[in-house]
């Protein structure tokens, strides 16, 4: 089975002041996405330089011209489906049909009170979520679409001349539950995961293999359900987030090793987040530069 390889790049740097160089190096290094976080901040970096998602990639999509670009991930905790449609639309044309929207649930960080509602339950983001794709999905292949939800509406919507992907950019749909795994099954184009939060701060590398393992067939199940081939769907592991934390990136070898390990489980695309110093995603460029280079040709 094929392997991808792309990266995750932070939103932090001015764009003239590094970021436009780091979008131009990875469509330079054979990455075949390079995605960004959709928060509005993150953890660690919330007291820092942070920039928004949408408009980045749009800069990036006039800076490079094969790269495909995308988020990791878009969530409700800020956005209606009515905005994002017409923005996504218009990025898919910037770029000429490269953009994939990574899409989940979304989570209890700063996103979730920054415009002063109150957090939601799990139970709340998933009904939210449930709402959310399939509206996102109409507004972004039906050109006049009016709909009332409980939760998000659109009112003689218009989304003229729809995406160049046609029928619409494609869906990466971040799921581990059941409810979020059937709608990666009905909607995605994708399937994300980082793994199984549960083990990641003392669980072991292999204990993270047979839980990703159970979530690839859960989604199979979720795909069956659904009259649908898991096949169809690529399988993307946002790496960093599992208890093998940063050591894949600490020498080709050791990338090719647990990259090895991760396409014989069924994964499709493997994404690496671009060094950052002092932060968890710390890693010699030399050595990201090597695995982004050659790693995909050593696992044959």
């Amino acid at each position: 089975m094929s392997l991808r390889l792309s990266t995750v790049i932070l939103p932090r740097d001015r764009w003239h002041e590094g970021g436009r160089e780091k979008w131009r190096r990875a469509e330079e290094l054979g990455f075949h996405t390079a995605y960004t976080y959709d928060h509005l901040s993150w953890r660690t970096f919330r007291d820092g330089p942070w920039f928004g998602a949408l408009p980045t990639l749009t800069a990036a999509a006039t800076a490079t011209e094969r790269l495909r670009l995308g988020t990791l991930v878009t969530s409700p905790n800020f956005r209606h489906p009515v905005t994002l449609a017409k923005e996504l639309m218009s990025l898919d044309d910037v770029s000429g049909g490269r953009i994939t929207l990574g899409i989940g649930a979304g989570g209890n960080g700063f996103d979730a009170t920054a415009l002063g509602q109150e957090a939601w339950t799990p139970k709340e983001r998933a009904d939210r979520f449930g709402e959310f794709v399939p509206l996102l999905d109409r507004l972004l292949t039906e050109d006049a679409l009016t709909e009332r939800g409980t939760f998000y509406s659109a009112e003689e919507v218009r989304n003229i001349p729809g995406c160049v992907q046609r029928p619409r950019l494609p869906f990466a749909v971040a799921a581990t539950g059941p409810r979020g795994l059937r709608l990666a099954a009905r909607h995605g184009q994708a399937w994300v995961t980082t793994g199984d939060p549960k083990i990641f701060e003392t669980g072991t590398p292999e204990q993270s293999v047979e839980a990703l393992r159970g979530q690839i067939e859960k989604l199979g199940k979720a795909c069956a359900d659904t009259g649908r081939n898991v096949s169809e769907l690529d399988k993307i592991l946002l790496t960093g987030f599992t208890p093998d934390r940063g050591r894949p990136l600490q020498s080709l070898d050791a990338f090719v090793d647990f990259a090895g390990t991760h396409r014989d489980l069924g994964f499709t695309e493997i994404v690496i987040h671009w060094p950052i110093a002092d932060s968890d995603f710390a890693a010699d460029q030399a050595v990201f530069e090597k695995i982004a280079t050659e790693a995909l040709a050593q696992l044959g």
